[in-house]
């Protein structure tokens, strides 16, 4: 099925140099929030870990060490693998590890234990980045606002309240959406980008030497020195990193080749001169770690820095929490997740939607973190686990997808794939010795949510099969109505139905019970296909069943939310030829009791009464399909599981 997709980069490339460039500076405040903010904090936690709590001294191996494996981290896993690579992985235009998933599982036979691997290690790579989202505002706002400390030590007390009331508003507004914030966006962080650059060169100024560091024999001897503590610090050193799924999972909303244009233009420089910025201050200030990022700036410009620092945070924060918005859109339209409310909160922009329970939660988890960690050195021990762990899963899928989907030869995909995923897998590793400081917290949140979005998937799957289990055939259907006795009514009914055979039992009730159905009869069903969005030209499929009875099947990619009276009004005139006022439609909706029961064999235990609970929960048809309340007409099935 062919595929129309928005891509702003793409077509700015083509539109004129001009518009990539607005592309690109658009790119900055949507992309590279997260990791353009590393910096207030990623070059400190490695230098604490390199001093095992305390200052690094004279000896400049550490100091070059560190910054030689950022610089080189850097290079490989974003320059290389993201940018360069894992970005060509795009499904129709769209990244992110669900669009790569849904890119690659095709090739795997179903039903085979590959798919079924394949398929959990996806779906498990996504739901650490729920991890991810709860861990990166607090960290950001609050490494941002420990600023003021330096500014002067009568600041101490207020950190922490700050820091929340910034994280309170911040979540409190999503419901606005960021149509009109999000233009400042972009221009905010090329400022950014730019003053951390300028900070950076003031920075190396003062020691020149750690120019140095380009070179990967500093990195080596840091390692085969100090060995054991250099490893802990491969794993602050990710810090640096965590970031870099963002640029794959936005790359539906700005384009390929505008996320590339800034990276080397932009970002990649100015991350490179203010981390050197950061390691020259450690050499120019022997024994002195305190805060490196805002050491860099004169003292009449750091309470000007805090402020800067603390709105490029919240941008980062910003696009966490839309990335978690769209990653549960994406899981409820491939079935992984029960339905929820989503609010379209632009009508320009696709992807600005919001999400009520989702950014609630993020909010409580979020105080919590900053509540329960003392500082943002304390809560990067907490971070870096889910993302190192989402970049490995990234890598294997990414080795499925050069074999299999760009037909590469293995002696070309295995050496890439063995030489990344040795990297990730380092990363990985190392951040799992921060398990019992904080960093169990991300993973249990990853698991809990993949555990819930394979019992919703199986449970799904199951009610499926019953539902289906009460259809009637068509054929026996329209005996009945041949039959008589059924008063046929002027006007068009929608049946919503999970079958795409057969007459649904909804339709079944109705007709028994009220001894009435509509002159034309639509029983529509919503296809959900492995690509981002359908075209509206294929928006539907429609069959003809007899006596003014349709079969109609409405087609939507996994970015997309289905709106059925759009559907159902241009059925009504292309396939039923009728000019018919809408408000007359009537949506005929199972209201499907889902009841936990002792005797099933296909659940036990907690998981059965979980699922029960969590089919309770969904979000109300009427909200989800976006159909006006007065029309809907529920009726009520009970589903014994």
């Amino acid at each position: 099925m062919s595929v129309e997709t928005k891509n702003l980069g793409d077509e700015a490339g083509r539109a004129g140099s001009g518009s990539l460039v607005v592309a690109g500076v658009a790119a900055l405040g949507i992309v590279y929030g997260d990791i353009g903010t590393s910096p207030l904090y990623a070059f400190k936690v490695a230098a604490e870990t390199a001093g095992g709590g305390g200052p690094l001294g004279a000896d400049p191996v550490p100091v070059l060490g560190i910054l030689s494996l950022i610089v080189w981290s850097l290079l490989l896993v974003i320059a290389v693998k993201y940018v360069l690579l894992v970005m060509r992985a795009d499904n129709h235009g769209e990244g992110g590890i669900l669009a790569l998933l849904a890119l690659v599982r095709p090739w795997s036979a179903a039903g085979t234990v590959q798919r079924r691997w394949l398929i959990a290690i996806g779906i498990f790579g996504a739901t650490l980045l729920y991890g991810d989202g709860v861990i990166t505002p607090a960290i950001s706002v609050l490494s941002a606002v420990e600023g003021l400390e330096v500014v002067g030590a009568g600041f101490t007390p207020w950190v922490k309240p700050i820091t929340v009331t910034i994280l309170i508003a911040l979540f409190l507004v999503q419901c606005r959406g960021t149509a009109v914030i999000g233009r400042w966006f972009g221009p905010v962080m090329l400022v950014w980008f730019g003053v951390i650059a300028i900070l950076g060169i003031g920075g190396i100024l003062r020691a020149p030497q750690v120019l140095s560091a380009l070179d990967p024999e500093w990195a080596l001897a840091l390692v085969g020195r100090d060995g054991w503590l250099a490893f802990l610090v491969f794993g602050a050193v990710f810090l640096a990193l965590t970031g870099g799924e963002a640029l794959y999972a936005d790359m539906g909303h700005v384009g390929r080749r505008s996320i590339r244009l800034t990276w080397f233009l932009v970002v990649l420089p100015a991350l490179l001169l203010n981390y050197a910025g950061q390691a020259a201050v450690m050499l120019a200030e022997p024994g002195a770690i305190g805060n490196p990022f805002f050491r860099l700036a004169p003292d009449a410009l750091q309470l000007p820095m805090v402020v800067l620092a603390t709105v490029a945070t919240v941008i980062a924060s910003q696009s966490l929490i839309s990335g978690v918005f769209t990653l549960t859109r994406q899981a409820v339209a491939m079935g992984l997740w029960p339905r929820m409310k989503i609010v379209q909160t632009s009508a320009e922009g696709y992807g600005q939607i919001y999400l009520p329970v989702i950014n609630y939660g993020l909010m409580v988890f979020a105080l919590g973190v900053v509540l329960v960690f003392k500082s943002s050195d304390d809560m990067a021990a907490a971070y870096g686990i889910a993302v190192s762990g989402t970049m490995l899963i990234t890598t294997l899928l990414l080795a499925v997808a050069m074999r299999q989907v760009w037909g590469w030869p293995r002696a070309a995909v295995l050496p890439l794939a063995i030489g990344f995923a040795a990297i990730d897998l380092g990363f990985f590793v190392s951040n799992l010795f921060k398990l019992p400081q904080g960093g169990w917290l991300p993973l249990a949140a990853g698991v809990v949510v993949f555990l819930l979005m394979r019992l919703w998937e199986r449970g799904s799957c199951y009610l499926h099969d019953r539902v289906a289990a009460m259809t009637e055939p068509v054929a026996v259907f329209l005996e009945g109505l041949a039959a008589g006795g059924i008063i046929r009514t002027p006007g068009v009914g929608v049946f919503l139905t999970r079958t795409a055979a057969d007459v649904p039992e909804v339709m079944q009730h109705h007709v028994k019970h009220n001894q009435v159905l509509d002159q034309h009869v639509i029983i529509l069903t919503i296809a959900g296909h492995e690509i981002p969005r359908v075209p509206s030209r294929e928006r539907y499929s429609a069959v003809a069943l007899g006596d003014g009875l349709w079969r109609v099947t409405a087609h939507y990619g996994f970015m997309q939310t289905p709106n059925l009276p759009v559907v159902v009004r241009r059925c009504v005139a292309e396939v039923l030829k009728l000019d018919l006022d809408p408000d007359d439609v009537s949506y005929f909706v199972g209201h499907e009791r889902v009841v936990a029961s002792d005797d099933n064999p296909a659940f036990s235990g907690l998981s059965e009464w979980l699922f029960a609970f969590m089919a309770h929960n969904v979000a109300d048809v009427s909200d989800y399909y976006r159909i006006p309340g007065h029309q809907v007409v529920e009726i009520g099935i009970r589903i014994d599981i």
